[in-house]
């Protein structure tokens, strides 16, 4: 593996500091205040975004991932990954550059698995960051980490598919630009375990679909993003809206989820330099006790095993990222599932740190380290659990204990 970042991966590094640096950390509170300002009804989008978007849009700084297509960057995972870490220094910059989750993940498996209609109806204006999207897989009802589990029915009927189910954790189901969601169902619970599930285009206007309520996240709504349960009553499609074909459905996940845990991790890494960044300065302004918190050796102690915390999970995601682009995500599947164990981990331990240097003001709204955990803690459950992803790691470990010891055997 190289260690250096490619040309092409510096220069777009040094054009996205420049543009966080001149207008997304100086707009961090024009932010707060617009969203402060919408009072109750919080499910607006705050002007600055699209007014960034458009400057973005200038600059060449749009839709810098979709690695096999030309519609996107023409990047590749690890050519991509320290972009996202960029982007993951504030909460809602990736959307800026139309990088943002669930619409990447979306705006992916529509290149790949759509037809010629679904890339005109809805990628294309995705890719133009006129419309948002929605994931809808979770149920409420079953162990969804376990996504066999998953009860909603997708049913044909003559030209159409009909879909009756309860879904939450949708995310961006709340943004009132939210215009499609794909949707992950059963279309046949007789089949094979993992060829009963299907994947399929719903668009969010289509009679039968009730938006229950927006979840909170340790008291935070995430708006206007936001968190769905949403329950799908005889909600039917055309039967050209299912992806790739019955049967399907945990194909299409994976060749989502590999590059979609890359941008989480790296995001996530942001998250935690920025955390880190932030305990420094609150370490080297402060006194107690006669000198400056900096200079306490439990600080220096903490300090130091956040810098190595964030490297070691840095160089794995890259690592991961490496794999992906050159053996594939099939052999890259335990550097995948360790980096989305490891990644929030080193996230949440720093900001707790960062919290703790801040006292009382770093469970307030006051320093956005209370808010960083919230969305970094979700991180263990988004995607997969961790105790799926260690289930994975471990079995593949066994794996190779297993056939040493058969060899031996034999």
């Amino acid at each position: 593996m190289e260690f250096a970042y490619s040309d092409k991966t510096k220069e777009l590094q040094d054009r996205l500091n420049r543009f966080m640096d001149q207008y997304v950390y100086p707009n961090e509170k024009t932010y707060n205040e617009q969203m402060e300002a919408f009072g109750q009804n919080r499910w607006q989008v705050p002007q600055i975004i699209e007014d960034l978007k458009v400057k973005a849009k200038e600059e060449g700084l749009w839709n810098l991932f979709l690695p096999e297509s030309e519609r996107g960057g023409g990047l590749t995972n690890l050519e991509y990954a320290p972009l996202c870490e960029i982007m993951g220094r504030v909460g809602w910059a990736s959307e800026v550059f139309n990088c943002a989750a669930p619409d990447t993940g979306n705006m992916e498996v529509i290149e790949r698995y759509g037809n010629d209609r679904h890339k005109k109806e809805w990628l294309e204006p995705l890719l133009e960051g006129k419309i948002r999207s929605a994931f809808l897989m979770t149920e409420p009802a079953v162990a969804s980490s376990d996504a066999t589990n998953i009860e909603t029915r997708i049913e044909r009927d003559g030209d159409e598919y009909v879909i009756n189910g309860r879904k939450w954790w949708s995310s961006g189901v709340g943004d009132p630009r939210c215009k499609i969601a794909i949707v992950m169902g059963k279309t046949d619970p007789n089949a094979e375990k993992h060829r009963q599930q299907s994947q399929i285009l719903v668009p969010l206007d289509t009679p039968g679909i009730k938006i229950v309520r927006m979840l909170p996240v340790f008291g935070y709504d995430d708006a206007p993003h936001g968190h769905a349960e949403v329950i799908l009553e005889n909600v039917r499609v055309p039967a050209e809206n299912l992806l790739l074909g019955e049967g399907r459905g945990f194909e299409i996940a994976q060749g989502r989820l590999g590059p979609g845990r890359i941008h989480h991790c790296m995001r996530t890494i942001g998250v935690a330099e920025r955390a880190l960044e932030k305990m420094c300065q609150r370490l080297l302004t402060r006194t107690a006790f006669g000198k400056k918190i900096a200079d306490h050796s439990v600080w220096e102690q903490r300090v130091a095993e956040a810098r190595i915390d964030i490297e070691m999970a840095r160089l794995l995601t890259l690592k991961a990222a490496y794999m992906m682009d050159t053996v594939g995500n099939k052999v890259a599947r335990a550097e995948i599932a360790m980096i989305k164990v490891a990644a929030p981990r080193v996230a949440l331990k720093v900001i707790d740190d960062a919290i703790q240097a801040h006292g009382g003001g770093g469970v307030t709204s006051d320093f956005g380290l209370a808010k960083m955990y919230a969305g970094m803690r979700t991180l263990r459950l988004a995607d997969g659990p961790d105790e799926v992803h260690n289930r994975t790691i471990a079995q593949l470990e066994f794996k190779k204990f297993r056939e040493q010891l058969k060899a031996a055997a034999e």
